[in-house]
């Protein structure tokens, strides 16, 4: 691609000029300039100017002369103010263009070929209602498991879940209580209860009331022996069902996860580890810590004064198991930024007893996602559940479309705006959900990337047969038609960055980009009718392929793309 042979040239000519100035090819950088001014440009010359003492001005002069006639495609090199610009030739994007049509998986890369990465993310809790914080955690999960699957990674999609713990002893204390008092039969009535009802009632019960709170606790020793056959029997009932709707919720998301860890499959392997690190874990009023404060931390409890290994110890043991069995050469764990600090201790305690996961492992954290009533809350009861909140999307889709559209659309539109929304901001910024903004057809929008992709599929459509002509390449000389072109040339360096920065808001940011420059070609030159058929061949290659590079772009962000809205 033309920024690499830019980078490369750069990197020679920087190298034979000045043999010693340090400056790598990892160093330079070549960027596309905001102001129009070039297609191309470097700054290479202020770094040299700081390292070697002279003026970026005559330094950006020598290498602009050295790089003449030796870049492929660039027929100019100029300068201005110690910027290095580089123009491309029509006929050398047109050739791109044609290259581009022919490939099958454009955009995707080979620098992580070989590599297996596991991608950790949603998270949901069994017997918890599956909200709009774990809708964020996917979405953003989801994207970053297809950025390294773009760039050659095996990669396994991961989901750990707390199938055991005083949530779950909550949630079974809140539904004996419910179950005793509605006296129901009714299997709707029973899975409310067990799918987040029964959780909200136990949570409030056990900050209010102490008989709660003590039959809470001693459900929570019966769920590890397994010594209370009612007991046992609701929780499998509650853990089916929990797993049954999460799955229903990953088809509808995209999702679709290669292994699931289990609390209560690490339980006994994080008491092993606690005990036999007594040079890192001590005792303290009954239960067992890590005193972080020694590495300018906070202490947290690992296994409490009854014994049982808490969520902390479990997670270290999860982290360990997912190396013995899996052996990846990075874990990615993402989750909400208000465990940030507890997430630091525990990579602290990694690094003391496992620093070999610890040294392939990485946090990332994400905001919450917010609507104007504020943030949602499953002990409360005041919870935006993923379903509705993708219902309540879908009702106000119908208010603004002018036309029926079938359910499946309007629903894939929905999730589209809502992850749209979500992608289009770095991960750990809170997001506030504006359904105007987010659902309008025109705008940083999802439904305006997804409108723009079905009308240029509907101008292929139309076109038929045309498709087929002989394209004249060299008759794609509008600004409109070159701009577009050296976008999607672009692409690949855009999935490749991404991937290496996990920031999946340079995707969004270019589909964006390329849904602005596609209209803005469509309303500045006639596509279909054109009485120049090799003309009009041409551009309906250049529709053909900024529809497929934008269905790759919203592929990448786990956004559908109906080709009729």
């Amino acid at each position: 691609m033309i920024k690499q042979d830019i980078k490369k040239a750069l990197a020679v000519a920087i190298h034979e000029l000045w043999p010693n100035s340090g400056l790598a090819e990892t160093d330079i950088e070549v960027v596309r300039p905001n102001n129009n001014q070039a297609d191309y440009a470097n700054s290479s010359a202020f770094v040299l100017g700081k390292r070697l003492s002279s003026n970026p001005a005559e330094i950006a002069l020598k290498i602009a002369g050295a790089l003449k006639g030796k870049i492929p495609g660039v027929n100019k090199i100029e300068t201005a103010s110690g910027f290095i610009n580089f123009f491309v030739t029509p006929g050398y994007l047109h050739e791109e263009l044609l290259n581009i049509s022919k490939q099958e998986h454009y955009g995707r890369n080979d620098s992580l070929k070989g590599k297996t990465i596991m991608v950790e993310y949603t998270d949901p809790n069994p017997f918890k209602l599956f909200h709009i914080g774990h809708l964020m955690s996917n979405t953003i999960g989801e994207t970053i498991a297809r950025l390294y699957t773009a760039s050659g990674a095996k990669v396994l999609r991961v989901n750990y879940q707390g199938d055991v713990g005083m949530h779950v002893a909550k949630a079974i204390w809140g539904a004996q209580q419910s179950l005793k008092i509605l006296k129901s039969g009714d299997p709707a009535v029973f899975r409310k209860i067990l799918l987040g009802g029964g959780y909200m009632k136990g949570a409030t019960e056990f900050e209010h009331n102490e008989q709660a709170k003590k039959e809470i606790e001693e459900i929570n020793t019966k769920l590890y022996d397994k010594s209370d056959s009612e007991i046992n029997k609701l929780y499998k009932e509650g853990l089916s069902l929990s797993f049954e709707e999460f799955d229903r919720i990953y088809k509808k998301l995209g999702t679709k996860f290669d292994v699931k860890f289990l609390e209560s499959e690490v339980a006994g392997d994080a008491l092993k580890i606690i005990k036999t690190h007594p040079d890192i874990f001590k005792e303290s009023e009954g239960a067992i810590v890590f005193k972080g404060e020694d590495y300018g931390l906070h202490t947290r409890v690992f296994i409490n004064s009854k014994g049982l290994p808490v969520y902390e110890a479990k997670e270290l043991a999860v982290n360990k198991k997912k190396f013995d069995e899996y052996r990846p050469d990075l874990s990615v764990v993402v989750t909400g930024n208000e465990i940030n600090e507890y997430f630091k201790v525990l990579m602290k305690v990694m690094e003391l007893i496992i620093p070999d996961v610890a040294s392939k492992t990485r946090h990332i954290s994400h905001g919450m996602m917010r609507l104007p009533s504020g943030k949602m809350s499953s002990r409360t009861g005041d919870v935006i559940t993923a379903d509705s909140f993708i219902g309540q999307t879908k009702e106000k889709l119908k208010e603004i479309e002018s036309n029926e559209t079938e359910d499946a659309t309007r629903e894939a539109v929905a999730i589209g705006a809502i992850k749209y929304s979500i992608l289009k901001q770095s991960p750990g910024r809170d997001i506030i959900f504006d359904f105007d903004k987010s659902l309008a057809v025109k705008g940083d929008s999802g439904p305006y990337l997804q409108y723009t992709y079905a009308r240029l599929k509907a101008i292929l459509a139309k076109a038929g047969e045309a498709i087929s002509q002989n394209p004249d390449m060299a008759k794609l000389t509008e600004e409109s038609e070159l701009n577009l072109i050296k976008h999607l040339l672009e692409f690949p360096d855009v999935i490749k960055e991404s991937s290496e920065t996990l920031s999946p808001q340079h995707v969004a940011l270019y589909d964006f980009e390329l849904a602005n420059l596609a209209n803005n070609f469509y309303e500045k030159v006639y596509i279909l009718n054109d009485e120049d058929a090799g003309r009009m061949s041409a551009r309906l290659l250049l529709v053909r392929v900024s529809a497929e590079v934008l269905s790759h772009g919203l592929s990448v962000l786990g956004i559908k793309t109906p080709e009729r809205i």
